[in-house]
């Protein structure tokens, strides 16, 4: 024929309009948003007035939170998609989510100020992970700088603003001024410049002779969890608290470590440049005039 017609599907593949993804991105996502589901669900419950399901929605949430990061770098499955979905999520989680538990719980009583807290306590959080999030693309930042968070985490934050409802359910007394005051110092601890372990340099390596003690130790930190859940919160909580001042001595004595090896730095070269100058003068030969 002279003039065939025109097929442009015949004897070509199909494009595919996007590349396939990898399986092993798509897993941390997932549990990103079994977090978020978490989290979620905690404020139905906290509305509906089930408080203790609503604290372990949260729990659960940070938990899954902690792992999710960890497994993407585990199994190579990291993505800038995850990174912006993980920050989303803890807003929601670490931020609205305990703020509302807490308004619904006591804060209420207070009204406008109970509001009040709870929504500094919400903005803090997104405050602390919009600042987080510009803090990781600094190429100031030290080598150890990574062993530290500047201020408190989100999830610790929502774990740590919880402490009053635990000390209630243990048989505590409620009074929302305490509760009111509390909050508004957790959120000020968030969005604070005050050095915290970030502890992620812990669990990447494990002594041989160290897995069957770790093995026994989880298993009974989640058995006490599970069995006495009220007196483990608020005992980590405390300690928690307790061991904030030991992160900021701490980063205190890297920062000294480092600008003792800054200012020793231009001695030594000063100190190399005098030797070499007297290892050329002494290898000078006086002239002879015959």
């Amino acid at each position: 024929m002279l003039f065939p017609p025109f097929e442009p599907d015949r004897d070509e593949p199909k494009r595919r309009r996007f590349r396939p993804i990898p399986v092993r991105t798509l897993v941390p996502n997932l549990i990103t948003l079994l977090a978020l589901c978490a989290g979620l669900t905690a404020v139905r419950l906290a509305i509906e007035g089930k408080l203790e399901f609503a604290l372990a929605a949260i729990v659960l949430a940070a938990v899954l939170d902690g792992i999710d990061g960890r497994i993407a770098r585990l199994i190579k499955g990291t993505s800038r998609f995850g990174a912006e979905l993980d920050s989303l999520a803890d807003f929601v989680n670490f931020g609205v989510a305990p703020a509302l538990i807490l308004y619904f719980w006591d804060l209420h009583e207070l009204r406008s100020a109970g509001w009040i807290a709870a929504l500094v306590f919400a903005i803090c959080a997104g405050l602390r992970l919009a600042r987080f999030n510009v803090s990781t693309d600094d190429p100031n930042r030290p080598a150890w700088g990574s062993n530290f968070f500047v201020g408190m985490p989100a999830p610790a934050g929502a774990i740590t603003v919880l402490l009053p409802i635990y000390v209630n359910l243990l048989g505590g007394p409620e009074w929302a001024p305490i509760t009111f005051l509390y909050t508004l110092l957790i959120a000020f601890l968030m969005v604070s410049r005050l050095p915290v372990f970030s502890g992620k340099r812990l669990g990447t390596r494990v002594p041989r002779e160290m897995v069957l003690p770790v093995f026994v130790v989880v298993v009974l930190f989640v058995a006490l969890l599970l069995s006495y859940p009220w007196i483990v919160l608020t005992l980590g909580t405390l300690v928690y608290l307790a061991c904030l001042p030991v992160g900021f001595w701490s980063y205190r004595r890297f920062e000294r470590n480092a600008a003792q090896a800054t200012n020793a730095a231009p001695g030594a070269e000063a100190d190399a440049a005098a030797a070499r100058a007297k290892s050329a003068g002494s290898d000078e030969r006086p002239v002879r005039l015959n």
